[in-house]
């Protein structure tokens, strides 16, 4: 009978089904250890697809803005554009610091058919202190008692939420309406948001006292207000409002000429589209209107008004909503593509593992005349049926992590408030994409894994499933020692480089040495067993000789095992370590710099220059120094591609440096700060080329660009940034210029010093305190807070992705070695002599996985610590403790665990099953 190709299809297809159903159920054991890594895989995968792409269609939400159907603001990103090869380039960046717009456009959106209302929104920060009516008659007795009455100084449960001060007008746009009082009248007069009273414990005809950007001052509240139609909802609550009259609202925002934003109020009945093409071609007429700035902006930024709509209303009002989404989704986008990494790594061993422990049952299969496609279709078959399931699973699974994580970071506050996370219905179909993916991965594990036992011929395959050692094939070897090359050639770029191009290689060499130690895993065995054979045999007895004959005698095994610890001591070590060090280093830079005697700080939004200016002038006081916080924007060419790297910076009072702030000058005088000047850190002017005198351009964070003259270089970056400024010349580009604390120094007894600095602050700014010895200088990095949750999170993640790995890898192997384990009983070999060997064996798995692994962990983070910190790694004893806990508890588990049974029998049975 001729059979036709289809009908060798069909019976190919037959008897994979028969061959892989009998298999399911014969290598259960062995399949389920694929199952668990697959689950995790999926669960894991998915849950941060999910995170990841709430991140992208994140928003800032809408509060302070929701009554409003428009609302025109400046531009609030900046641009750069790179030219390379004939091709252009661009990239943009949010600015943090308020961009403007011109109170003279009101009377044009005002005009517009169907507007109902223009109004100008001014939101700048204020503290409130209480100071019930009943007891505002009675005078102290001297400003020290004021200072110490409880009464007279902020709750911290009312400054835990930002408080802003705003024009009673500007209340529609919420819209607030009074809950009970009137509204005020008066420039001493104010009414408060419901929310904010209740906590403040605040009622109407109370006086409090309030301080904004200027000298403190007492109002009367005249009225509370809550958001109309909230129900029993108070207040926003992640901001709390005080309403003052629209001209002390105008003096106390110090930009008379200019609003922060303005609120279009639509008439009843008119669209949100209507009112945006009508302000859109108001504001486009034949004057077109500019926003406003502290200085010239960059040639390709948009000066141009936005009039916004929608969800994206919310961005005028929380102006750091937009950066810290572009970091968090930097960071989950980083995470996933090295989970993925992690993921084909750990997956594809583990496949591999289970496929290679089937050598001798396929190889019998080739003997009796299987053909290599229907051992590849057996193999394929069993790993879609085992995937699916799992991955399914893990889909499944992968919403309530995703819940997790996002609860985890709103809890450290590593996600501002304002930034809304939105989880849309189409988002919950990327579990299965993710699971799709997993299927993927294994599938193509498994195909590849019995292909070189499928093609052999019969006689071989036996030959080869009789025990003999199997070398890694060339190709592998080959493409592993390539992969250590460049590993180690990008660790040395990075210990001859400095700043972002340091850490971008040490980040590539952690990644290509993990990936070439992976793919030379028989070859690490087999060198760690001429390293630890000698020892095992001579302190082990009959047992440390039997560990390294089974050792020698299956190096790749030994290899599997092991790939998977070097992986988890590798990235773990190199991600806490990498923090710490720089951590460290930056502490103690910072506590290196700071020589002042005493600090001011506050628990409001800031201390005014006012303020600082009269502690300046108390006698005793050497030398005094606000500390302002703001970023600036450098532009760059990284070999054509545009780069908008966003830093934070400090701007003191250089007449005070060295005696409160000692950055470390290497070059240059620190007094030359001043008007057009800056000072920069040591790498930071390698990496740009800068000498005393040069000049840099720069964009501040409301996007004014300026070129400074360089007046000094230091070598505290680490912990005062790249670049340091003078307090005249930053604070015109801050929205807000409040110093984080000041600093003092003292040539009088500190004693009398402080009794007079506080008669002073007791006056200027009330609920400000005294801290002696303050802490080191630090600067405030954007995204510091979601980094750490980032980093414990994706630290967390691949040490159980890989601990999950390890067990699963060794209850492979173990599984597979039970015959032999029966025959060395059946040979005579005791219990206590397997169990020796077992230990041994698990002794040189774990040592040889932490030593390669710290070896590669090491390179790269000498790599990264010398150039950016210029010292040696560091790691926590209590972190590298864990680590090595981790690692001896899961190989041990993984060793003994699964031949238990088969030492707890008194007799050894024959050849069974596995």
């Amino acid at each position: 009978m001729t059979y036709a190709p289809h009908d060798s299809s069909v019976r190919t297809g037959r008897t994979a089904r028969f061959l892989a159903a009998r298999s399911l159920k014969l290598h259960r054991k062995a399949w389920a250890a694929v199952f668990a890594v697959l689950v995790l895989t999926s669960l894991v995968l998915g849950g941060f697809a999910l995170a990841t792409l709430s991140a992208v269609a994140g928003h800032a939400r809408v509060e302070r803005y929701a009554g409003a159907a428009a609302v025109v603001t400046g531009d609030q990103s900046t641009r750069y554009t790179v030219k390379a090869l004939g091709e252009t380039h661009s990239t943009s960046t949010e600015l943090t610091e308020r961009v403007r717009v011109p109170r003279s456009v009101l009377p044009r959106i005002a005009a517009v058919p169907g507007v109902r209302a223009a109004v100008a929104d001014d939101a700048f920060p204020v503290a409130i202190s209480a100071k019930p009516t009943s007891t505002s008659s009675a005078a102290p007795s001297s400003n020290t008692e004021n200072a110490s009455d409880p009464k007279a100084t902020p709750d911290p449960e009312t400054t835990s939420a930002p408080i802003y001060g705003h024009s009673w007008q500007a209340a529609a746009l919420a819209p607030f309406t009074l809950r009970e009082g009137s509204a005020p009248t008066g420039p001493r007069q104010v009414v408060l948001d419901g929310h904010l009273a209740d906590r403040a414990g605040v009622r109407v005809g109370d006086e409090i006292t309030v301080q904004s950007l200027g000298a403190p001052a007492t109002y009367e509240v005249r009225g509370i207000a809550a958001p109309k139609g909230q129900g029993d909802r108070t207040g926003l609550g992640h901001q709390g409002a005080v309403f003052f009259t629209d001209q002390r609202a105008r003096q106390l925002a110090g930009h008379p000429g200019s609003t922060d934003a303005i609120g279009v109020l639509a008439e009843p009945g008119v669209s949100d589209e209507k009112i945006h093409a009508g302000v859109r071609a108001a504001l486009d007429g034949a004057d077109p209107a500019r926003s406003v700035t502290a200085g010239q902006r960059y040639k390709e930024d948009s000066t141009a008004l936005r009039v916004l709509t929608g969800d994206s209303r919310g961005e005028p009002e929380f102006l750091d909503a937009a950066p810290s989404r572009w970091s968090l989704l930097q960071l989950l986008g980083s995470v996933c593509a090295l989970i993925v990494m992690i993921a084909v790594l750990v997956v594809a061993g583990t496949v591999a593992q289970a496929v290679h422990q089937r050598a001798r049952e396929m190889a019998l299969l080739r003997a009796v005349g299987a053909t290599p496609g229907q051992l590849r279709a057996t193999v394929s078959r069993e790993v879609r049926t085992v995937a699916v399931v799992a991955a399914v699973t893990g889909a499944v699974g992968a919403v309530p992590v995703f819940g997790l994580l996002l609860r985890l970071l709103r809890s450290r506050d590593a996600v501002p408030a304002g930034l809304e996370l939105p989880t849309p219905w189409w988002l919950y179909a990327v579990p299965l994409l993710t699971a799709g993916l997993t299927v993927l991965v294994a599938w193509i594990a498994g195909t590849l894994s019995c292909r070189r036992v499928a093609r052999v011929r019969p006689a071989q395959a036996m030959g080869e499933a009789q025990g003999e050692p199997e070398r890694p094939g060339r190709g592998r070897t080959v493409t592993g020692l390539v992969t250590l090359f460049l590993g180690v050639a990008s660790a040395g770029t990075a210990v001859l480089q400095f700043g972002e191009v340091a850490a971008m290689a040490a980040s590539t060499a952690a990644v290509t040495l993990v990936i070439g130690c992976a793919l030379l895993g028989p070859w690490i065995a087999r060198g760690a067993l001429r390293v630890l054979g000698a020892p095992a045999r001579r302190l082990g007895g009959a047992g440390g000789y039997l560990a390294a004959a089974a050792a020698q005698a299956n190096s790749r095994r030994l290899g599997a095992a092991i790939t998977p610890i070097v992986l988890m001591v590798a990235f773990v070590t190199v991600q806490l370590s990498g923090g710490a060090t720089l951590d460290r280093q930056g502490g103690r830079q910072g506590e290196d710099a700071v020589r002042a005697d005493l600090a001011v700080v506050a628990d409001g939004p800031g201390i005014t220059e006012e303020t600082a200016n009269r502690v300046r002038r108390v006698p005793g006081v050497a030398a005094a120094s606000g500390v302002l916080h703001s970023t600036v924007v450098l532009a760059r060419d990284d070999l054509g591609d545009p780069r908008l790297d966003r830093l934070p910076v400090l701007a003191v009072s250089p007449a005070a440096l060295p005696r409160v702030l000692d950055p470390g000058v290497v070059e240059g005088d620190t007094a030359k700060l001043g008007r057009g000047t800056v000072a920069v850190g040591k790498d930071r002017a390698r990496s740009l080329g800068l000498g005393i005198g040069s000049a840099v351009t720069l964009r501040y964070g409301d996007g004014a660009n300026v070129s400074l003259r360089v007046a000094a270089i230091y070598e505290r970056s680490l912990a005062l940034g790249d670049f340091l400024f003078a307090t005249e010349e930053l604070a015109p580009h801050m929205a807000a210029p409040l110093h984080s604390r000041v600093l003092l120094g003292l040539d009088s007894p500190a004693g009398r010093v402080q009794a007079a600095v506080q008669r002073v602050l007791a006056d200027s700014a009330p609920g400000a305190r005294l801290v002696p010895d303050p802490a080191g200088e630090q600067r405030e990095a954007e995204d510091r807070g979601v980094g750490e949750v980032i980093t414990v999170v994706a630290v967390s993640v691949i040490g159980g992705f890989t601990v999950i790995a390890v067990l699963s890898t060794l209850t492979l192997i173990m599984i597979g070695r039970r015959q032999e384990i029966q025959l060395l009983r059946l040979v005579g070999a005791g219990r206590r002599q397997i169990r020796r060997m077992l230990r041994i064996e698990a002794a040189v798995v774990g040592l040889s996985g932490l030593v390669v692994g710290a070896v590669v962990a090491l390179v790269p983070l000498i790599a990264l610590s010398l150039p950016l910190a210029g010292t040696l790694p560091y790691l926590p004893p209590a972190q590298a403790g864990v680590i090595v806990a981790v690692v001896a508890v899961t190989v041990a588990a993984g060793t003994l665990l699964p031949v238990w049974p088969t030492l707890r029998r008194r007799h050894a049975a024959g050849p069974g099953r596995r």
